[in-house]
């Protein structure tokens, strides 16, 4: 019999709060899992700044407003949630390890797995910054390199090779008493670049390469998969909020004014527009200005801050000697993949396919949130959902079954069956 379990994600951004409560059914025997939203909201975000909380007491109220919307859609009370974590203080980076097989018979078990993964993760850290995750991208079994799996081969010498992400442990903790004043407990903190991989990143693009680039509104989160396997990470401190001030000082009109201009340009009614060169902001109730050019504002102030954004990117990947090891391209996700012009200048500045990330995986109340700008927190509930196997593996699985011998037994195996 299908088990349900209650999966929570909450997505702490620059720009907005969203909070999304999904039923995760997992079939006892093929482990196959489902994901129904069955709650939603996003609200204004307040006390944070490029990723990270300023404001513990603006944060907490605005995370506040946020669950108890979702919790009212859902009909259910959140105790936990698994939460991304951003901000420019990511970094990341690769590491070996290498430890002897304990097995007299040289079969690998979870245990030598865990012992390598181990050994890896011992890596010299300043004291004001902490590991978030530990991601295998492979194994070495005497010397045979590409193993996805170990356990179960034979062996003497495991090797692993993986990649640690790491955080302010300032930032860090800040993050954690801002959840715990509202009274979630946190399941897990997850790299927001992580979250969104996993909510629009197909398998093949990870085994092919590619980067993903997650335009949040004060930063964007990168990450660049190399057969199959997470090989970078990192965040840059410029997001779409900075297309806004662009605007807003071009224009010389508010903040609010820039923001509506700039999603009017992003709606598909201007994009589809092509006979006209004027954007009627009049019609957008904007009064500071009548009427202006589309190739103004998007040659003029919007390209050249997205060009800034993914050069910025490019750099990164040549950095860590990436850039020519993407050959499925970029993915954009996130709130700024919904700005006008995103993908030329991502072409352009890449020389990259280019595709804008929709999250799926999921179903039920997903009108509103299947956009780029819930990818992450929809990938945090794809992340949760696939935690569940491990840690409920006996109460899944694992039923004793009494030895039974002839008509008895399979009259006793049917009345298992039927048991709930």
């Amino acid at each position: 019999m299908a088990k349900n379990r209650i999966v929570a994600a909450l997505d702490i951004g620059s720009s907005k709060i969203s909070t999304l409560v999904s039923q995760v059914v997992v079939e006892p025997v093929t482990f196959e899992t489902s994901i129904n939203v069955v709650g939603a909201s996003a609200t204004e975000s307040r006390g944070i700044k490029k990723g990270q909380i300023v404001d513990i007491e603006e944060a907490v109220e605005a995370i506040i407003s946020s669950v108890e919307a979702a919790e009212r859609m859902a009909g259910y009370n959140l105790e936990a949630a698994y939460v991304s974590l951003g901000g420019a203080h990511i970094h990341s980076q690769n590491s070996h390890g290498v430890v002897a097989v304990s097995d007299s018979n040289g079969e690998i078990t979870q245990n030598d797995v865990d012992r390598a993964i181990e050994a890896a993760s011992a890596i010299s850290l300043p004291a004001s910054r902490e590991v978030i995750h530990v991601l295998p991208r492979e194994f070495v079994v005497d010397g045979e390199a590409g193993v996805r799996d170990a356990v179960g081969m034979s062996g003497v010498r495991l090797e692993v090779d993986t990649h640690i992400v790491t955080a302010a442990s300032a930032a860090v903790k800040n993050l954690r008493k801002a959840i715990n004043e509202v009274g979630i407990q946190i399941e897990d903190l997850v790299f927001s670049g992580v979250a969104s991989s996993e909510g629009v990143v197909s398998p093949t693009e990870k085994e092919l390469g590619c980067v993903l680039v997650d335009i949040g509104g004060g930063t964007t989160s990168i990450a660049a998969y190399v057969d199959g396997a997470l090989s970078y990470s990192g965040v840059i401190p410029v997001g779409a909020k900075n297309v806004t001030n662009d605007l807003a000082i071009g224009l010389r009109v508010s903040l609010e004014t820039a923001e509506k201009i700039k999603l009017a340009l992003s709606s598909k009614k201007h994009k589809d527009d092509k006979d006209t060169d004027e954007v009627d902001l009049e019609s957008l109730g904007v009064t500071e200005v009548k009427k202006i050019s589309k190739k103004t504002l998007l040659e003029g102030i919007i390209r050249p801050r997205l060009n800034e954004i993914f050069t910025m990117v490019r750099l990164e990947l040549e950095r860590e000697g990436l850039a020519n090891r993407v050959p499925s391209g970029a993915i954009i996700t996130g709130g700024g993949a919904e700005t006008a012009g995103v993908i030329d200048s991502a072409r352009r500045m890449l020389s990259l396919p280019v595709r804008i990330g929709v999250p799926g995986g999921v179903g039920g109340l997903i009108d509103d949130i299947i956009t780029p700008s819930f990818a992450t927190s929809v990938g945090l509930l794809v992340y949760g959902s696939k935690q569940i196997p491990e840690q409920n593996l006996t109460s899944f699985t694992k039923k004793v079954k009494l030895p039974s011998i002839g008509i008895f037994g399979k009259v006793i195996d049917s009345i298992k069956n039927l048991l709930p």
